[in-house]
């Protein structure tokens, strides 16, 4: 039988053209001249593909034949296993198809080749042709990489994480991606053996340099110390114990440059963990910026800043890092502290540039005793913050999260264009006289975001609400002097002021008339916790901030505010 060939690199084997010499090829020779006249036709009778009788036709008949009744269904998918995994792959869908034209030149061709023409002489006739494959070779490879996309697998390095004050080992994972000119060749040969079991497309396979050896040592020798029990740290006389399920917070093991897995401490997270940082504060002086207030137009000094004691970063990681090995007593180390100054003293306040009122604003709110909370609490984290040239100030980071831990307590807020309660309802009316404050202070907000939908005690398009996670209220200092920000609350008013010196001589805000002004509607409230709403059109607003220097203006920047309907919501 004839060899199996593809369109891709067709090769033959050689068929033997001159066979013995002398008087045994005269015979032989005439045994073909006999053959040959025994069959006149182009393709010989009795010739087979696949089950489809081609012969006695000619070339072109042949090809028209084979490509109707088995160009259309062959050939048939392939069952294939890519490393461990078994798969089948439809090599017809891949680009693989049937050559008719050339298997009926081939079924024709062979039919002159000396053994099958004197086979003919003592033999039925009958004789089976294997089909020539087409690959389409831009077709087949962008198929197959799309195919092997579910045979992948990404290498994968060992690792070990703390989960809860365990620790979590992570085996490694070998890589493994399908070798797309070799499975070209594979799935050709496979599509003419037609075997029943899966054929092994070859694979390239990558190691992980993390292997399991690795991760296995780093457990034993210190991911299961580590979390074995806590550890003690001394300072300023007292102890504070920190639990495994602290030190899991904040510790990582990952590989070095030699792929060794290797722990890391992050000090500065360690040490705003409150289960560190409240004990700490206890047994530590942290240094305390220096107050400012107005005395009418001038910024006087209400009192003096004062250098603290602190645990760095580094020091705890210092620290701490060495215990985690260690068992019982040996679990305990003293951390050494520093001496830090304060930013803001009486002797610093003039080189830094804080001489005068850039602006104030004051946002007024019915009393609610969630209100009087919240908005109180925000207020007094705010006050005294300072910001120094370049430096970016950010509401989320100085207030932090409202939760009851940091002080805050359930309110109102707007979710989903809607009333409902959370804890920090009410902040946003801080926010909105944070964001007034520094709009007619000239500086650049960052990250700001209005309401929903109009608030109607809060300027127009000059409003701001936060949410923690998700949106926050920056803005960068870029006045060239230091900003202390001076905060204040009652029970019906937050006012906010700014103090540093002013960049522009005046900042003005010039708002345009409502646009694409649209009506509310009317709808139930949920069966609970139904909060009702009174009905308020949405619209567009702009407002211009307006620079000025010495009467003129000096550049113009515009914000753009829409506001959805507030709908009626009717509870009951």
């Amino acid at each position: 039988m004839p060899a199996a060939t593809t369109a891709v690199g067709r090769r033959r084997v050689p068929r033997p053209v001159a066979l013995v010499a002398g008087v045994a090829a005269l015979g032989v020779g005439g045994l073909y001249v006999a053959g040959l006249l025994a069959s006149d036709d182009d393709v010989p009778a009795g010739t087979r593909v696949r089950g489809v009788d081609i012969g006695g036709l000619s070339a072109s008949q042949a090809q028209q034949k084979l490509e109707r009744q088995l160009g259309q269904s062959w050939p048939e998918p392939v069952k294939v296993r890519v490393g461990d995994t078994n798969g089948i792959i439809d090599v017809r869908a891949a680009g693989f198809s049937l050559d008719g034209r050339e298997t009926a030149a081939r079924a024709a061709r062979d039919g002159f080749d000396p053994l099958t023409v004197i086979g003919r002489l003592f033999s039925s006739g009958e004789r089976d042709v294997e089909p020539v494959i087409r690959v389409d070779e831009a077709k087949t490879p962008a198929a197959l990489d799309k195919a092997a996309k579910q045979y992948e697998r990404t290498v994968k390095n060992g690792a070990i994480f703390f989960d809860q004050g365990k620790p979590v080992p992570v085996q490694p994972q070998t890589g493994q991606v399908l070798d797309v000119e070799a499975a070209v060749k594979a799935l050709g040969s496979a599509v003419l053996e037609q075997k029943p079991e899966p054929v092994s497309l070859p694979v390239r396979r990558s190691e992980p340099p993390v292997d399991a050896a690795e991760v296995n040592r780093a457990m034993t020798q210190f991911a299961t110390p580590a979390m074995s029990g806590p550890v003690t740290i001394t300072t300023g006389g007292r102890s504070i114990e920190i639990s495994p399920l602290t030190i899991g917070k904040h510790l990582t093991v990952k590989p070095d440059k030699s792929n060794r897995l290797t722990p890391a401490l992050d000090g500065e997270s360690l040490l705003k963990d409150p289960a560190v940082a409240d004990p700490l504060a206890q047994a530590t002086d942290k240094a305390v910026e220096a107050k400012l207030r107005l005395d009418g137009e001038r910024v006087t000094v209400a009192s003096d800043g004062k250098p603290g004691q602190e645990v760095t970063p580094q020091a705890i990681e210092k620290a701490v890092l060495p215990l985690l090995t260690k068992t019982g007593a040996a679990r305990t180390a003293a951390v050494a502290t520093q001496t830090v100054q304060p930013k803001l003293t009486r002797d610093t306040v003039g080189p830094l540039g804080i001489k005068e009122k850039m602006s104030t604003f004051t946002v007024n709110f019915e009393p609610a005793p969630y209100r009087t909370t919240n908005i109180g609490r925000a207020a007094e984290l705010i006050n005294g913050s300072i910001v120094l040239p370049g430096e970016t100030w950010s509401f989320n980071r100085t207030v932090g999260e409202r939760t009851k831990a940091n002080g805050f307590v359930d309110g109102i807020i707007i979710q989903d264009d809607q009333f409902t309660k959370a804890s920090g309802g009410g902040v946003s009316a801080v926010a909105t006289t944070v964001f007034n404050a520094l709009f007619f202070a000239g500086v650049k907000p960052l990250e700001h975001g209005a309401h929903s939908f109009y608030i109607e005690r809060y300027p127009e398009g000059r409003e701001a609400t936060v949410a923690w996670g998700s949106l926050d209220l920056r803005f960068l200092n870029d006045s060239g002097n230091a900003i202390y920000i001076e905060a204040s609350a009652t029970d019906t008013s937050v006012t906010v002021t700014f103090l540093g010196t002013k960049k522009y001589g005046e900042v003005e805000a010039v708002k345009s008339p409502r646009t694409n002004v649209k009506e509310p509607e009317k709808r139930q409230g949920p069966a609970a916790d139904c909060l009702p709403q009174t009905p308020l059109e949405g619209f567009d607003v702009n407002v211009d901030r307006v620079f000025r220097s010495d009467g003129k203006e000096v550049k113009r920047e515009t914000f753009k505010t829409r506001y959805v309907p507030r709908d009626e919501v009717i509870c009951g």
